[in-house]
């Protein structure tokens, strides 16, 4: 089974929430799913106020097919509803198997590059490995531009981010930024934050694992840096254990019917997240993921009871 953590996380909800049975085909699932997809709210990106989509989508792992037929056409449900709900981000990297090469082959095939905003990163050592490496990145996702480039886990960051100052000025990609996945690494982080003041910092954040609170998201606010988060699912053992719990009654004051919910949700509740993208390759979950992109959202007592609820 390709997604054991993902699938054990939400299968309880489905079989609350009466899904259509599993003999259905993919297409008519994703299609009453789709009926009345919610509009996903926007926030401002603080470089330049042009407005994203606050929920997107991961790549890693799930867009890994390769040119596997069943898993594309699987994946391109994915983004179907992703794009349904008014949602836009799709996150990358050539560290990804084939996932950047499967996005813009599904991008491509869906008439879909305008609607989406494509991120992918650069990760390796040297200029010149940098420029070949994000060439390599823009013929896979089959995009004459980029909408985010950023360097992936701060690898050889001075090098990299002059690339990237020089390509956005050049107009080959429009906003530059960097990435860590782990919180020991915040002191970097925030470090080539206040130097360098990229567009976006993407970072791991979820109901429990919250240091980015301390630091990196107050950090973002000030310098008027967007945010982009990963692992808000705790990198799936959180929405693996909660999801074998009731949901709370009160879920229900912040519009939320699951656990994945809940948990976009509260990252969602930080003002200074612009975006959030958790991976999913499977439709119906995409489905799940967007509704969290519409209010209501936790305030603080409510935030405290979701860490409470979790473990966190």
């Amino acid at each position: 089974m390709r997604y054991p953590v993902e699938l054990a996380a939400r299968r309880g909800f489905m079989r609350r929430a009466m899904m259509l049975p599993l003999a259905m085909s993919m297409p008519s699932l994703v299609a009453a799913q789709q009926n009345s997809p919610p509009r996903m709210e926007r926030r401002a990106i603080p470089s330049t106020g042009e407005a994203l989509p606050i929920v997107g989508c991961g790549t890693w792992r799930t867009f890994d097919v390769g040119d596997d037929a069943s898993g594309q056409a699987r994946l391109a449900e994915v983004l179907n509803v992703l794009f349904a709900a008014g949602g836009s981000a799709i996150d990358s990297s050539p560290m990804y198997g084939s996932s950047e090469a499967v996005a813009g082959t599904l991008l491509t095939r869906l008439g879909a590059h305008g609607k989406a905003f494509v991120a992918t990163k650069v990760w390796t050592q040297g200029r010149e490995a940098g420029i070949a490496q994000m060439e390599g990145s823009m013929r896979r996702l089959q995009q004459p531009r980029i909408d985010l480039m950023q360097v992936h886990n701060l690898v050889d960051w001075r090098t990299q981010l002059a690339t990237l100052r020089d390509w956005k000025a050049r107009g080959r990609i429009r906003y530059i930024g960097i990435t860590h996945y782990t919180s020991s690494a915040f002191d970097q982080v925030a470090s080539v934050m206040r130097s360098e003041k990229p567009d976006f910092v993407q970072i791991n954040y979820a109901a429990d694992d919250r240091d980015a609170e301390q630091r990196i998201l107050p950090l973002a606010r000030d310098l008027g840096i967007g945010v982009v988060i990963n692992q808000p699912f705790g990198g799936g053992g959180l929405l693996s254990r909660v999801g074998k719990q009731p949901l709370p009654a009160w879920a229900a004051e912040i519009g939320c019917a699951t656990w994945a919910q809940v948990l976009l949700k509260f990252v969602l509740a930080q003002p200074a997240v612009t975006v959030v993208i958790p991976g999913t390759g499977r439709p119906e979950y995409m489905a799940d993921n967007v509704r969290a992109g519409v209010g209501p959202y936790p305030d603080k007592a409510m935030c405290s009871r979701i860490v409470e609820a979790v473990g966190g």
